[in-house]
């Protein structure tokens, strides 16, 4: 929800292409973790030997509505194979520089969490028989569990900091997006607000350092943005950490109402909590347990 991210320095790139074979291993083991308390969402059948109906939508042609199974109602309805009902997830993470900040260096970056929960839940997705595609820029749509590290792979190449809703997203697909979501609201809202003319839903992630939620500096500090803001100068952080504290619950609140406004769903998730509980706590919005 910003500018273009920057493109990936030969280092950078180096070190992305490092850490992608132990970041996959370690999607899918959370993923797994995830898996043992619930069941997935794989459908019986056998590709496009299976075939299921559901109900017609505007812009379906009306060769493909099934009128025997229509007679039986008053509704109409289409019949389609396993491969046509699969739904599509989009996936989208803020690629931009202040998702890279940690408080400690025991802590992974924002970035680097949200990569892990972004992947885990691919896997989740893939060995259910879904679609997952990246946002923004990236029109393949990944399928089956073997497809986890190519979409890691695209996961880390450079792209858009901002998605943006498009005539190629397919009709009732699903949008998660993972970020800090600190920036100011109308910039939030306008990315929300893109996809409102779509039949969309989506899920909002927050993924927050615990620093950024508890201020837990003392005396004098000098707050540098990582994004062109100017340095901050706070001559006792004691005095104003309350008010942070309201200013940020202000910001979340307003974050769900947002995604509540469009019909959307939004968790949280600290750097410094387990992405087993958040894995989970989004599977279960998503609505993938029985």
């Amino acid at each position: 929800m910003a500018e273009a991210a920057p493109r990936l320095t030969a280092a950078a790139a180096e070190a992305a292409a490092a850490r992608l074979p132990a970041l996959v291993v370690e999607a899918d083991r959370v993923a797994s973790t995830v898996m043992q308390g619930v069941h997935g969402r794989r459908r019986a059948g056998h590709g496009d030997a299976f075939w299921q109906f559901r109900p017609y939508t505007a812009g379906d042609a009306a060769s493909r509505v099934d009128w025997r199974q229509s007679a039986r109602s008053d509704r109409l309805y289409v019949r389609e194979t396993e491969w046509e009902a699969a739904q599509t997830v989009l996936l989208w993470r803020d690629p931009t520089a202040s998702m890279e900040w940690r408080s400690d260096k025991r802590l992974a970056p924002k970035a680097q969490r949200a990569d892990l929960l972004l992947l885990a839940l691919a896997s989740l997705l893939l060995r259910g028989g879904e679609r997952v595609r990246l946002l923004p820029g990236q029109g393949r749509a990944f399928m089956g569990r073997a497809a986890l590290p190519a979409l890691a792979a695209a996961l880390l190449r450079p792209g858009m900091a901002a998605p943006e809703a498009d005539a190629t997203l397919p009709r009732h697909a699903r949008l998660v997006m993972f970020g800090d979501f600190l920036q100011p609201l109308p910039q939030v809202q306008a990315a929300i607000s893109s996809f409102g003319a779509r039949p969309l839903r989506g899920q909002m992630v927050q993924v927050l350092d615990p620093a950024e939620e508890t201020l837990p500096y003392h005396g004098r500090v000098v707050f540098e943005g990582l994004e062109g803001e100017a340095p901050l100068v706070v001559p006792r952080v004691e005095n104003v950490r309350g008010l942070y504290a309201e200013r940020l619950a202000s910001h979340r609140a307003a974050l769900a109402a947002m995604a509540r406004a469009a019909g959307w769903g939004f968790l949280t998730h600290r750097t410094d909590h387990p992405p087993q509980a958040a894995l989970l706590a989004l599977w279960q919005a998503m609505g993938s347990t029985p």
